[in-house]
């Protein structure tokens, strides 16, 4: 029952976050256009290229929808939903998100196109780069709870949010969650202007549906792990614990959509030198603050 709760709240957050895009591309909202533009990708042909790695090609998609939902299997919507409350579940959604970078880099191989591959070793670049991002902000936040399990974690922001007692790991984490789901400005992969799609350019019908529904999936699942471990996860007044987990979660998830609508794009260049040379230090100050606040404030 758990199970399919969590899968239908996925998908329906999915299934807003498509109609919110559409109405960013198109200045139109229509809740069935999600539904109408799955079906015209089921109707269309499957193209394969001439000489694709097969084994890369096919299974790009699934893998990329697999990791975004194995994510969402250990974060709680509320204290008695969720799929699986691990010992070490925070440190679990790192380690299924790290496989993001496995898919694109196949779905980038796989129909063996120039485009394709670019986008895929650009993302490498970009992940191993902002990976850091995610992994040191969510030390900081177990050090805080003095636990990695994701129910334990939540539970200690009853008094005060995370992003109110750690804010600058939040600003860290939240651009390394929009460099993960490469949404613009970090859209180096896929890069419609210069690549003609990236690593989605290769990939047409069914396989096309079900890697656009996999991003969109994955924005879902950065989101939801940004309300645990800093928007204080279930907690607030009148409505039930989980409304409030997906209240939370959708916001986010609006605001990585929204946000790459008002940053200019930059070379990938300099993603990478601002990450290393800015990022990675400030989120070792992050750690170091967090490390002070729990030694003073009781």
């Amino acid at each position: 029952m758990t199970v399919a709760i969590v899968l239908l709240a996925l998908l329906g957050s999915a299934w807003l976050l498509a109609v919110i895009e559409g109405w960013m591309a198109t200045g139109r909202l229509s809740p069935a256009a999600p539904l109408f533009r799955g079906l015209a990708h089921l109707g269309r042909e499957s193209i394969v290229p001439r000489s694709p790695d097969r084994v890369f090609f096919e299974a790009a998609p699934v893998l990329l929808l697999v990791v975004a939902v194995l994510g969402m299997a250990v974060l709680p919507l509320a204290p008695d939903l969720i799929i699986a409350d691990l010992g070490t579940g925070a440190l679990f959604v790192n380690a299924a998100l790290a496989y993001v970078l496995v898919a694109v880099i196949m779905a980038g191989w796989g129909p063996d196109g120039a485009y394709g591959m670019i986008g895929g070793w650009r993302f490498l670049g970009q992940l191993i780069a902002y990976s850091m991002l995610i992994v040191m902000p969510i030390t900081a936040v177990a050090m805080r709870a003095e636990s990695l399990v994701n129910t334990a974690i939540v539970s200690s922001q009853e008094s005060l949010w995370n992003i109110v007692y750690q804010p600058l790991g939040f600003v860290l984490f939240f651009i390394a969650a929009m460099a993960l789901a490469f949404r613009a400005p970090f859209d180096l992969p896929t890069a419609e202007g210069e690549l003609g799609g990236g690593v989605d350019a290769e990939y047409t019908g069914v396989r096309l549906a079900v890697l656009r529904l996999a991003r969109l999936t994955l924005v879902v699942t950065l989101a939801s792990a940004t309300t645990v471990f800093y928007l204080g996860g279930w907690y607030g007044p009148l409505l039930p614990p989980w409304a409030w987990s997906l209240i939370k979660t959708l916001a986010v998830a609006v605001s990585m959509l929204l946000a790459g609508r008002y940053l200019p794009r930059i070379r990938e260049a300099d993603l990478m030198r601002w990450c290393w040379v800015l990022g990675i230090p400030l989120a070792l100050v992050n750690i170091i603050i967090v490390g002070l606040l729990i030694l003073v404030v009781p």
